[in-house]
This record gives C-alpha cells, structure tokens and sequence, in this order.
C-alpha cells in the first residue's frame, strides 16, 4: 500500500495512488521503450534526483509495475514493466494524443531526448495501416527511431542497427508536427533534412 492515498474506493484513484506520483508515469514511458539500467533511466529523465529515482523505483516495483530483470550485455540489473505495468500503455498512449495543443509552442528551452519519440510515435502513429510496407527513421539529436507501417499496424523502435535508406532528421517540434498532423510531408521537409525518398515519408505517415 502506498504511503500516501487519496483513501478513495476508485479506479481512477488508487490508479493514482500507484502511478500518481512525480515522475512515476515518465519512469513508465523510459521503460515502454524497453528494459533499462539505473543509469539508463537517470540519463533518461533529466532534472530528476538520485534519491527521488531510488524511491520511486522502489514504490514501483512493490506496486507490482515494474521488474528487475539482467541485463546480459552489461551483466548488471535493470529494470523492465510487468505484464501489468505493460497494460498502461493505452492510457500513456491517450495522454501523448490529448498533449498536442501543448506542444504546438515548441521546446521553449525544456530538456529532449531522443528516444521519447518511441512511446510519442508509437502512440501518435497507433491507428496507421498501410498496404505498402514502408519503413522510415526519424532522427532527433543522437537517436534514430525507426518506423514500420504495414497492413495490420505501425510499428516504432530504436534503431540499433544500419539506419532505413530513407531517414528524416529534424528537430523535435518538425517531427513531432508531422507525427500530429500539424505539418504537412512538405512542410517538415522544409524544415528538416530528408536523406531518401519523400514518397516512403509520406507513405509512412498516412500523407500518400
């Protein structure tokens, strides 16, 4: 039980006594990207401090919502959703749709990273279906996220390997306005720097 509670018999509220807290759902958005060591996360959610992270992680994990797991690369602990925790990538999906008047302004100075894009495409993009396979990479800063539209869905990921033969790299608002809707293929172009074929951008997007 957490420590605080709204002491409501709601769905809604012991959501929030679970999930509720500073930084909790942002710590669920680094590990709907995948499983991350401590570390990872720390670089992930600039501005949070180390004893902060510690605790949340700990009310997390005894919520049941995350895990840990090994990392067998690095032979160290990270942490990754439980089954359940994984359930609350619709709701995390819905507020990412319901933020986009909220980020029309821009960064304004706010922190980015770019793998963010992951969970933002990914929720943004939910509803695509194409009958023309197409895979595309955005790339923000040092990131690139790739993104596979096909008949049955949409699927976004970081890029590990050798980067699609088409890649978009543009600042977050450009990519973000095109994943909305905001801005038209041409219109990001202009803003950006597209390296491949514009038809497999818009085809991506829905803009064919």
């Amino acid at each position: 039980m957490p420590k605080r509670s709204y002491g409501q018999y709601c769905g809604l509220a012991r959501s929030l006594d679970v999930i509720g807290g500073r930084w909790s759902l942002l710590i669920v958005r680094e590990l709907l990207v995948g499983p991350a060591r401590y570390s990872e996360l720390l670089a992930g959610l600039p501005g949070i401090a180390t004893n902060l992270l510690i605790d949340r992680l700990r009310e997390l994990e005894e919520a049941g919502v995350i895990q840990r797991t090994l990392d067998t690369d690095n032979n160290s602990v990270a942490y990754m959703l439980t089954p359940w925790g994984s359930e609350l990538r619709p709701a995390v999906a819905a507020l990412v749709n319901w933020s986009t008047p909220l980020m029309i302004s821009g960064p304004q100075g706010d922190s980015f990273r770019g793998h963010w894009l992951v969970v933002a495409l990914d929720s943004l993009l939910k509803d695509m279906r194409s009958d023309e396979p197409t895979t595309v990479g955005l790339a923000v800063d040092d990131a690139i996220v790739t993104v596979r539209v096909e008949e049955t869905g949409v699927h976004v990921e970081l890029c590990r390997g050798e980067a699609p033969a088409t890649v978009f790299r543009g600042d977050p608002a450009v990519v973000l306005g095109l994943a909305s809707g905001m801005l038209t293929v041409e219109q990001a172009i202009s803003g950006g720097d597209l390296q491949g074929q514009e038809k497999d951008l818009a085809l991506a997007f829905g803009r064919s």
